[in-house]
């Protein structure tokens, strides 16, 4: 039996697998798609992915079930968090212009089981998003007609009295997802020039809405007699923020496109402002006009902005405002349906989802297959699943995109860059860190690669003096390094991943304690608090360990300000959000991140494009060596591997060391 288990060096080797990196070419603007979108191409992608049902439906629902009037607090608070994460998806979009999203931004700095599940769980995020969006989009048609659509359906075909079903089938959510879905197949020009017409009749119907709903305003609806701004309290306030969420996910189809920008360095941090300060204020005041228009409590949540029109007695605004929602959400179903396969082609382009998804078709230029496939099951998810249980399980997937997104940007500004000078740094790091001086492009046969000049290198000797004056990314402040001595041995970037992992594990409990502690532990008032201070603390310092090592130097692209605070803010607000979600909202998600797993372990693991790349040898390397005399010489060497030594050791030319 103890021959059978696995050796230690096998389960190392088994862990660096999940935790390995992608591997980014050179050429990172070299793609398969057409880079044709413009900044506003881009942000009125972002416009239409966020101002859809969210504004006319979602508005509704939290008012009257989880915050009252006090919806408009919960907005605010879901847009803020969504800028700290947004802030984090426009850097990461400038600097890697790849579509993939979270998914390819958690693979290129934490590693590929956790990126595996981030998509994984994107790919959920948008198969709800367009099943709920389709449903709203339903259930405005319906209302124009008087619910006539919905009579007929429950009287011909019957009604489901099953938990987590729908009262009734919707075939109308259905066929509207299968149409979008033949338009997105046409290529990337005919949805963009699609959600151009739908974005701005959107943006008209919401001028009008607030213009007249402003004019119809009644204070009174936010007095005491209705149980006053906030009935449900600050509980009820931030339960809302967190299915709020659900209204701002649309911006990260902004950084999905990245790979279809033409400028995406410049494009994608405007496209992200300015798109997710116009649907935070556009939420904001909507929520305003609708509670003060009508008392929260008799809103009707599947159309409250058309019915709220109509209970005023102005029949022709409540149509008009109907038909602006169908527009509206029309950009919402052409967002997800743009984005989704874009998600899953970059999943199987690296090998870690099924090969065929990585297919794009020649003429249009867009992945044909992924968009039929997803957008058929997101048909059968609109057709048998309610709106209220799709919104709750789609906001779960976004905030941990977020979180890992958040913790991503961390680790990447204090991760060396391979193309990064060494400056005398080299000998501060651990063996295995170290590179070549030179190495070769490409293995024997192909050109070698063009060294840099012999004197530059002569300054290692000078800069070993001189190597506590600067320091690298990733390596202790020389200002702290007196009082931090024992971090200083550690490799670059160390410090930072334990402390990020520390970080999310303090911001959990800290988030639990505050969810949890009152009501279900029922912790007494001074344990209670003690914990708070805790991991309070404990979060703190690890972020205090985070800022006393060096950050990457400024780039061109745009970079999130007040690294590691803002990102670290994101990943607490974000965890906290998770944790008002209610417990069937986790045993779902449980659930599907199980299939993941199974999914990843059976196919993604063996299949990896990282896997499949094995160690690389180097044709070519250049050593220098110092002679009694006290002079520099160099000498360049082919290394030749040797099969009877797995390291591939070279030989040294008598030439060679004696070349002067």
């Amino acid at each position: 039996m103890g021959n059978r288990l696995p050796s230690s060096a096998a389960l190392v080797r088994f862990c660096q697998k999940l935790n390995r990196v992608k591997t980014l070419e050179d050429d990172l603007m070299e793609t398969s798609f057409k880079r044709c979108l413009s900044t506003l191409d881009l942000t009125l992608l972002g416009v239409g992915g966020m101002v859809g049902s969210g504004l006319y439906v979602l508005t509704g629902t939290v008012a009257k079930e989880i915050a009252g009037p006090a919806v408009v607090i919960s907005f605010l608070i879901a847009g803020i968090a969504s800028l700290l994460a947004a802030l984090c998806y426009a850097e990461f979009g400038a600097r890697v212009p790849k579509t993939g999203s979270a998914y390819m931004f958690t693979y290129v700095s934490v590693g590929e089981l956790w990126a595996f599940l981030i998509g994984w769980n994107v790919i959920l995020e948008y198969m709800i998003g367009g099943a709920a969006v389709a449903r709203a989009w339903s259930g405005y048609l319906d209302s124009i007609f008087d619910h006539k659509i919905k009579n007929y359906t429950e009287s011909h075909i019957g009604t489901w009295n099953v938990q987590f079903l729908a009262h009734n089938p919707d075939f109308l959510a259905a066929g509207i997802l299968l149409l979008a879905t033949a338009f997105i197949s046409f290529g990337v020009r005919v949805s963009s020039w699609l959600n151009h017409i739908f974005a701005a009749i959107s943006l008209a119907i919401i001028l009008f809405i607030l213009i007249f709903g402003f004019i119809l305003a009644n204070p009174k609806n936010w007095s005491a007699e209705y149980g006053g701004f906030a009935p449900f309290g600050f509980s009820g306030i931030m339960s809302g923020t967190a299915t709020c969420f659900y209204a701002f996910v649309g911006f990260d189809v902004i950084a999905a496109s990245s790979e279809e920008a033409r400028n995406p360095q410049k494009s994608i941090p405007i496209a992200t402002a300015v798109s997710l300060g116009l649907a935070t204020g556009a939420y904001i005041l909507v929520s305003i006009v609708l509670t003060l228009m009508v008392p929260w409590n008799t809103l009707i949540p599947d159309s409250a902005l058309s019915d709220a029109f109509y209970r005023r007695g102005y029949s022709w605004a409540g149509f008009l405002v109907a038909a602006g929602s169908i527009c509206a959400m029309n950009t919402v179903l052409l967002s997800n349906l743009f984005s989704l396969p874009r998600i899953v082609y970059a999943m199987a382009e690296d090998g870690l989802f099924f090969q065929f998804f990585a297919k794009v078709n020649p003429t249009t230029k867009v992945p044909v297959i992924g968009i039929v496939v997803f957008g058929f099951l997101m048909a059968i998810l609109a057709l048998i699943f309610d709106l209220e249980a799709l919104v709750q399980f789609l906001s779960i997937g976004t905030l941990l995109a977020y979180t890992f997104v958040a913790a991503s940007i961390i680790v990447l500004r204090f991760q060396q860059e391979k193309t990064e000078p060494s400056d005398g740094a080299e000998q501060e790091q651990s063996p295995q860190h170290r590179a070549p001086a030179v190495s070769a492009e490409r293995i024997a046969g192909e050109e070698m690669k063009e060294y840099e000049s012999f004197s530059d290198k002569l300054q290692l000797v000078e800069t070993r003096k001189k190597g506590k004056e600067r320091r690298e990314t990733g390596h202790l402040k020389a200002a702290f390094e007196p009082y931090l001595k024992f971090l200083s041995d550690c490799y670059p970037g160390e410090v930072v991943t334990i402390s990020v992992v520390t970080m999310m594990f303090c911001a959990i409990c800290l988030c639990s304690v505050l969810v949890f502690g009152s009501n279900q532990l029922h912790l007494p008032k001074w344990s209670f608090y003690l914990l708070l201070v805790i991991f309070l603390i404990g979060f703190l310092i690890s972020l205090f360990l985070i800022w006393v090592h060096e950050q990457q130097k400024k780039t061109t692209t745009f970079q999130v300000p007040l690294v590691p605070l803002i990102p670290s803010l994101s990943i607490l607000l974000n965890i906290y959000l998770m944790l008002k979600l209610n417990y069937m909202t986790w045993v779902r998600f449980t659930v599907w991140l199980a299939i993941g797993l199974i999914v990843y372990f059976g196919y993604g693991i063996w299949h990896s494009k990282e896997n499949l790349r094995g160690p690389k040898g180097h044709g070519v390397t250049a050593r220098y060596v110092v002679f009694p005399n006290s002079s520099l010489e160099e000498t360049v060497q082919q290394i030749q591997p040797n099969l009877q030594d797995s390291m591939g050791r070279a030989e040294i030319t008598d030439e060679d060391i004696h070349k002067r």
